[in-house]
């Protein structure tokens, strides 16, 4: 079976307005701006990326142009709508779709995903690909299940990989670490996302086939199939799990007393505090012992794109964290975590691990220690 949000949707997709489709996907324009047209010269002179391989596309002039095409370093974790719509038909660039939303947004991404993604995409489904063994949200699974999930994506360990969302920089920064965590640097996310896509006047796909949606049930369905011990389909992404980027409840619980690493919660001031409410039943209020309260938002600009390495290390320095020591990085479920690890490899600090279980583990425990904070 498929996870809860594919089963769900596939069924209304199968049934209503969203049929699958067996036709060439739609493309249209986004109707927040005019479409963009591109003009350049024989040569790449507006990228300043690494050129490995070409691709060309035709012009107004009726010319054929050259853009550059291979990827950016994977010291830099981002890349922009203009350089992703310059690359997108080379072979070997899978983009994904991974929006997800909390539970009281009331949004389905996998719907959101059919009726507009950027051409070619793919559907990963952050609740789908995960550790079916443990009632925690989306946990990281396991490296079998993850090779599993991506190969029948499509994806290879040739390829590189760039993630999306819906809001901008969101759920994709963790599907980012997670691709890292397994071995894959290859990996970028796309800076401000499907609206910034959008608002540059780059065109979406509707109606997506019905090959790109039965692969994204067939990675969830091969997650399940590991988990229970089934056979799979053969594997085309070897995995290298790097523990080093992952820790556990136990690993924050000793670093209470032991100090070395700076602990950063992406959550909003007042959860951190302790004075609002955790969106998830039974989960206690307030924070980590020690730890520090650097809101996921503030990584970000009014576009939700990514901010400058100025910026972010000002960010950064009025918290008091220092970039020459070891930091970790947590949330509520283990998804705004990872963009301060986002903000953080920009930076150059490649190494953050982020607490996978985050806060719905540790305040959902009842024999660790809760801090709050004054109102």
């Amino acid at each position: 079976m498929a996870s809860g949000i594919l089963s769900r949707s596939l069924s209304l997709l199968k049934s209503s307005t969203f049929l699958l489709s067996t036709k060439q996907p739609q493309l249209f324009s986004s109707s927040f701006n005019q479409k963009k047209t591109f003009y350049c010269q024989s040569a790449p002179t507006y990228f300043s990326y690494k050129l490995v391989a070409s691709v060309t596309c035709r012009m107004n002039s009726s010319r054929l142009a050259t853009f550059s095409t291979q990827s950016v370093s994977s010291n830099e974790p981002v890349v922009s709508v203009d350089w992703l719509h310059a690359n997108l038909k080379q072979p070997h660039i899978k983009v994904l779709d991974a929006s997800w939303y909390m539970p009281n947004e009331q949004r389905n991404p996998l719907q959101e995903y059919q009726v507009a993604h950027i051409p070619g995409a793919l559907f990963f489904d952050v609740d789908g690909i995960s550790d079916r063994t443990t009632n925690l949200p989306h946990m990281l699974p396991s490296e079998e299940a993850f090779a599993a999930a991506v190969s029948a994506l499509g994806i290879e360990n040739k390829d590189g990989v760039v993630v999306y969302d819906g809001k901008g920089i969101f759920s994709a920064a963790r599907v980012w670490w997670m691709f890292r965590v397994f071995g894959h640097d290859r990996v970028w996310v796309l800076d401000g996302g499907l609206p910034r896509w959008r608002a540059s006047g780059y065109d979406v796909e509707s109606s997506a086939s019905g090959d790109a949606i039965l692969k994204a049930s067939a990675a969830s369905e091969a997650i399940e199939k590991v988990y229970q011990r089934q056979a799979v389909a053969p594997i085309t992404f070897l995995t290298k799990f790097q523990p080093h980027l992952v820790w556990t409840l136990n690993q924050v619980w000793k670093n209470i007393e032991e100090t070395t690493y700076q602990h950063i919660d992406a959550r909003s001031k007042a959860r951190f505090d302790g004075v609002a409410p955790e969106p998830r039943k039974g989960i206690r209020s307030g924070h980590v012992p020690g730890s520090k309260c650097i809101p996921f938002s503030q990584m970000l600009d009014g576009s939700q794109t990514l901010l400058s390495n100025e910026e972010l290390k000002k960010k950064f320095d009025q918290e008091g964290i220092s970039l020459d020591k070891p930091i970790v990085t947590s949330c509520g479920t283990g998804v705004t975590a990872c963009i301060l690890a986002l903000g953080l490899h920009r930076l150059g600090k490649t190494d953050v691990p982020v607490y996978d279980g985050s806060w719905t583990e540790w305040g959902g425990h009842p024999d660790v220690p809760v801090s709050t904070s004054e109102a």
